[in-house]
């Protein structure tokens, strides 16, 4: 544990409700997250996808697709998290899960579900068209 990483947050308050936002509707998701993925980080095995590489401070930007449902996926998108590496200090800095939108709104209030995927308050005809359409090119 000498070598060890150390997990820190680029905004602890905003990071920890878009966390509680997926334990509360996709639970693969979180357990993933806390039991997988967080210590491998503080093992030094990060996963991912690597965008982008700072090779004068030593930091790696990785962006981690969390297991998300297909229609999930295709409504709203993918939940990714995104975390920069700083190698020569040994941290992990946890930036955000995105789509940060529909996870601050299921946060924020409770959200409905129209055939088995979450719909924003917001825009709720939207994404009920974008449930429907899929349904229907699924059908075909």
């Amino acid at each position: 544990m000498k070598n060890a990483f150390v997990i820190e947050y680029l905004n602890e308050n905003n990071f920890r409700k878009l966390e509680r936002a997926v334990k509360k509707y996709n639970m693969l998701a979180y357990k993933k997250l806390m039991f997988e993925y967080y210590p491998a980080f503080r093992e030094g095995n990060f996963k991912g996808v690597k965008v982008s590489t700072n090779k004068k401070d030593n930091i790696i930007a990785y962006e981690l697709k969390l297991p998300t449902d297909i229609m999930f996926s295709k409504v709203h998108g993918d939940i990714m998290l995104h975390y920069s590496v700083y190698v020569n200090q040994k941290i992990v800095m946890l930036n955000t899960i995105t789509p940060e939108g529909i996870l601050n709104e299921g946060h924020q209030k409770e959200l409905d579900t129209y055939k088995g995927v979450m719909v924003s308050k917001s825009h709720a005809a939207k994404d009920i068209f974008k449930i429907n359409l899929l349904n229907m090119m699924e059908n075909k």
